[in-house]
């Protein structure tokens, strides 16, 4: 018994832990949306904004890719099984 609830905690983690794409993925799309506003503004800063876009979204995806490197851990290498 106490092995089927560490195992069906450990599949509600993994599903929450993935859940922290949705939040990157809004927060990317926010940033995009923005930035495009940003060059419509001012086209000749296009090199400058285009470059701290896609530094904020290596930021923004490396916490989705975190989450999945849990859910990846909980699932198949689960520590308390």
């Amino acid at each position: 018994m106490a092995q089927a609830i560490m195992v069906a905690g450990s599949a509600i983690g993994a599903g929450l832990a993935v859940m922290t794409g949705i939040g990157a993925g809004i927060g990317q799309g926010f940033a995009a949306g923005k930035a495009a506003e940003a060059v419509g503004n001012q086209p000749e800063a296009k090199g400058d904004i285009m470059s701290t876009l896609l530094l904020g979204d290596a930021i923004a995806e490396s916490s989705a890719i975190y989450g999945l490197v849990i859910a990846i851990i909980l699932v198949f290498a689960n520590p308390w099984i």
